[in-house]
C-alpha cells in the first residue's frame, strides 16, 4: 500500500497549481477593469452623407400611345419593335376599301347638291322676274328663295360629309406623332382593330431614350428634406457594379395612401447617353440630402449606449437620444477614472453609422463608450477540488 507521504505530495502540488491559476485570473481581471467592462471607440473625422433610400422604375420622359380613330383591318406594317421613327412616318396602314367607297359616295352627293343648287338659283331668278311683271305673287318668290337656301344648306352638308370621309381615309394610315423609338407593338397584319368605344393602342413610342426618368415613392417623414436639383445616385440589377447619377426633377403634390402610409411621387431626371438603361428597369435610389466632408463624428452606437446600472438601460438611451436629436442634441458617455460620465453634444447630420458633432464638447481622438461588456463576465470560471 502507498504511504501517507506519497499521497500528500501530489495533493500539495495540485493545490499549488490551483492557487497559481486563481491568482493569475484575479490579477488579469483587476489589471484594467474599465477596459474589460466597456468597449470604446474614438471620435474621428470623416465624410458624412445623409441620404434617403428608395426604389423606383425607369421610364422614358416622353412615352406616347399611338392609336387609331377608325376601325379596319391591318393591311401593312411599316414599323416593328425597336424601330427608330421620325415624326409623320407611316407606321401601319388599314384596308382603305370601305373608306374609298364612302369617299366616292360623298363626292357624288356633293355633285348632286351642286346641281340642285344651280336649279334652285335659276328658279329664284325667274320667280323674281315674273313677280316684277305681275305674273306670280310674292308667295311664289318666297318659295323659290326657300328652295335656294335649302339647296345651299344641302351642299354644305354633303361637303362636310365629304371632308369627314377624306379624314377617315387619312386616318386609315397610322403615322408617328413624334420622333423616337417603338418600344411596343400590339397589332399584326390581318388583325381587325375596332375604335367603337375607345381608341385602341397600336404602338408605344418613346421620345428619346437618352433622356430617362425614375418615378419613386418617398415617405412623408422624409419628403421635407427633399428639394429640386438634389443629386441622386442609383444602381440597377443589370449593371450591379456600376453607379449612375441623376437629379431630383419634381416632387409631385398628389399623395398616395396605402394602409394609412402616405408617400409622395418623386421624379428623378437621368441622362442616358449610351442608352444602356432601358424602360422598366428597377432602380435602387439614394437621394443625397446633405454631405459634410471631414466632419467631426461619433459612432451611432455611442449615442445608443446607456450604462445598464442606470434605470431603463439602452432602451431609455434610444428614446432619450431620439428626443434629444429632435432638438439637435444627444448624450454620449466617456470613461473617467474607470466610470462612464455623460457628455451632452450637439448633433448634426447622420448617415446611419456616424453622426456629426457640432461644437467643442468632445475632442478628436477621445474614446467614447459604445457597449458594456463587463456584465457578461461577472461570473468567472470556478475552480473546485473534489477530494476522494
Amino acid at each position: 500500500m502507498p504511504s501517507a507521504r506519497s499521497i500528500r505530495i501530489p495533493l500539495v502540488i495540485l493545490a499549488l497549481i490551483v492557487a497559481a491559476g486563481g491568482a493569475y485570473y484575479w490579477k488579469t481581471q483587476s489589471a484594467n477593469p474599465s477596459q474589460e467592462k466597456y468597449k470604446t471607440q474614438a471620435v474621428d473625422r470623416g465624410d458624412i452623407v445623409q441620404s434617403i433610400s428608395a426604389n423606383g422604375t425607369l421610364s422614358p420622359v416622353v412615352l406616347v400611345n399611338v392609336g387609331t380613330q377608325v376601325s379596319g383591318t391591318v393591311k401593312k406594317l411599316n414599323a416593328d419593335f425597336n424601330s427608330r421613327v421620325k415624326e409623320g412616318q407611316i407606321l401601319a396602314e388599314l384596308d382603305p376599301a370601305l373608306f374609298e367607297a364612302q369617299l366616292k359616295q360623298d363626292q357624288a352627293n356633293v355633285a348632286n347638291a351642286e346641281a340642285g343648287l344651280t336649279l334652285a338659283r335659276a328658279k329664284e331668278v325667274r320667280a323674281r322676274a315674273l313677280q316684277q311683271k305681275g305674273f306670280i305673287s310674292q308667295d311664289g318668290v318666297d318659295q323659290a328663295r326657300q328652295q335656294l337656301e335649302s339647296g345651299l344648306a344641302q351642299l354644305k352638308l354633303t361637303q362636310a360629309q365629304l371632308a369627314r370621309s377624306r379624314t377617315n381615309l387619312n386616318y386609315s394610315v397610322i403615322r408617328s406623332p413624334i420622333s423616337g423609338v417603338v418600344v411596343a407593338r400590339s397589332i399584326d397584319v390581318g388583325q381587325t382593330v375596332a375604335a367603337s368605344f375607345q381608341t385602341p393602342t397600336l404602338f408605344q413610342i418613346a421620345g428619346d431614350l437618352k433622356q430617362m426618368q425614375i418615378e419613386t415613392s418617398v415617405a412623408e417623414a422624409d419628403i421635407g428634406n427633399l428639394g429640386i436639383g438634389l443629386p441622386v445616385h442609383f444602381s440597377v440589377d443589370a449593371f450591379s457594379d456600376r453607379q449612375f447619377e441623376g437629379r431630383v426633377k419634381q416632387v409631385r403634390l398628389n399623395p398616395t395612401v396605402q394602409q394609412n402610409v402616405v408617400t409622395y411621387n418623386v421624379v428623378v431626371a437621368v441622362d442616358n447617353p449610351d442608352e444602356v438603361l432601358l424602360p422598366g428597369m428597377t432602380a435602387h435610389v439614394q437621394i443625397i440630402v446633405s454631405r459634410h466632408e471631414n466632419a467631426l463624428r461619433v459612432p451611432n452606437a455611442a449615442l445608443r449606449f446607456k450604462p445598464l446600472k442606470e434605470e431603463g438601460g439602452e432602451t431609455a438611451a434610444k428614446n432619450n437620444n431620439r428626443k434629444d436629436k429632435g432638438r439637435g442634441g444627444a448624450t454620449v458617455y466617456r470613461l473617467e477614472r474607470g466610470e462612464p460620465k455623460p457628455v451632452r453634444i450637439k448633433a448634426g447630420i447622420s448617415d446611419g453609422s456616424y453622426t456629426e458633432v457640432l461644437g467643442d464638447d468632445i475632442k478628436l481622438g477621445e474614446p467614447l463608450i459604445v457597449r458594456e461588456i463587463g456584465a457578461k463576465k461577472e461570473k468567472g470560471p470556478g475552480f473546485g477540488l473534489r477530494m476522494m
